[in-house]
């Protein structure tokens, strides 16, 4: 008994001690163990797989059991204490949750050393009214995003609340905000008064309306492209002067 416990001490972790009985060989020995002979013969050097004596105590590797997919997560090897409950509360998931990622785990018998899945929640998707939704990429940074997509680094993290802009994730959807065109400015309207282009509006009807030539309107609008006026473009309308205008 006194030679077993000392193989048992020193068989390393993750190992067991077993004593040969007669008709063993090493290969029974790993399929009966779900093992294989060269892990046995490894985790025993010196042992003859040809001379195996009965009595004599060998280390049996034990083969981890196969890890649970775990794509949108991480690992986590069980510590003392740990319960489906606390680790819920430790990495913001639900119970739920870390059960669907781990099936076949007895959450009521779960051992020390034991490897799960930690799924983690998908963030919500942040409001994004005047732009568009990009997912992360390797690679991607803010600020190369936002010289892809013409938007300034400051505006990405105004339309993403809580984003850390040094710890994007792949897989992570964002807001891309679109910035608004720049406004152009007014043209100088000195004898004149502005007017906003409504829906249907041409210069010729523009023109008709307020008894002004249309090329007077040109005129006063340089950079007016008359064929393609802009509902809510505001253009200059001059006023008609048969001998001075005050």
């Amino acid at each position: 008994m006194k030679e077993k416990h000392e193989i048992e001490q020193r068989c390393p972790a993750g190992s067991f001690a077993y004593t040969i009985k007669s008709g063993d060989t090493l290969y029974a020995l790993a399929r009966k163990y779900n093992t294989t002979v060269e892990a046995i013969i490894e985790i025993n050097p010196g042992i003859d797989p040809n001379n195996l004596q009965i009595g004599q105590i060998i280390c049996i590797p034990q083969m981890a059991p196969p890890l649970p997919p775990c794509p949108n997560g991480f690992y986590y090897t069980i510590r003392p204490g740990d319960t489906f409950y606390k680790l819920s509360q430790q990495f913001g998931v639900s119970v739920e949750a870390i059960m669907r990622a781990n099936p076949g785990v007895d959450p009521n018998n779960l051992q020390i050393g034991q490897v799960i899945c930690i799924p983690q929640m998908a963030p919500p998707v942040p409001p994004c009214p005047n732009g568009f939704y990009y997912t992360i990429r390797p690679g991607d940074t803010i600020f190369a995003l936002s010289q892809r997509f013409g938007v300034s680094v400051q505006a990405i993290i105004n339309a993403n609340p809580g984003i850390d802009p040094n710890n994007l994730q792949i897989g992570q959807v964002i807001c891309i905000p679109q910035m608004a065109p720049p406004i152009p400015p007014l043209p100088p309207c000195p004898n004149g008064f502005y007017y906003t282009i409504r829906p249907g509006d041409t210069l010729f009807t523009i023109g008709q309306r307020f008894n002004v030539p249309v090329q007077e309107i040109i005129n006063a609008n340089p950079g007016i492209d008359p064929n393609n006026l802009q509902i809510g473009q505001v253009i200059c309308i001059p006023r008609r002067c048969v001998v001075f205008c005050f």
